[in-house]
């Protein structure tokens, strides 16, 4: 089965949808509160929120057979470039699909020294991902998300 790495289209978002939703709920089961991720995946991937990040950010699919099976998204601004999301299906992760997505989403930072991202605290599998990719550790920091304490490290590739 061959997995295709590419931009993401309209046509796309229910499956990223589906996929930020079984992602969420698989990393985030002993982190974050059931009742806090669904809010946060509604707000964050409403299809409002979802057209927004077509149009003005880097938002890059996985798909085999058809089926969007992961993505990445990231986001630029006059200061710095930063990675918002790498999510897979369970099933999938471990395949080399998420490197090929942070590659893809490096590939469109022109100009960018350095590329961002932030990771909760206990999130093993993301902050093993992001060290064996070349991150480092820049800071870790308290954060609230609806409410919920989190303690979010802040990981800086630099990009040659």
């Amino acid at each position: 089965m061959t997995v295709t790495i590419r931009k993401a289209e309209q046509e796309d978002i229910p499956g990223i949808q589906r996929t930020a939703k079984i992602s969420w709920q698989n990393t985030y089961r002993a982190l974050i509160p059931s009742h806090v991720q669904e809010q946060f995946i509604e707000n964050a991937y409403s299809d409002e929120m979802m057209q927004k990040r077509l149009e003005r950010s880097i938002l890059i699919v996985a798909e085999e057979d058809g089926e969007i099976i992961g993505f990445a998204n990231g986001f630029t601004n006059s200061e710095k470039a930063e990675l918002a999301a790498i999510y897979l299906l369970p099933e999938v992760q471990g395949r080399g699909i998420g490197t090929r997505l942070l590659e893809a989403v490096v590939l469109n930072l022109d100009g960018y020294q350095e590329l961002f991202v932030e990771v909760e605290k206990g999130n093993d599998r993301g902050e093993q991902f992001y060290e064996a990719k070349g991150f480092r550790f820049v800071r870790e920091y308290e954060d609230e998300l609806f409410g919920h304490k989190l303690r979010t490290k802040q990981l800086v590739l630099p990009i040659n």
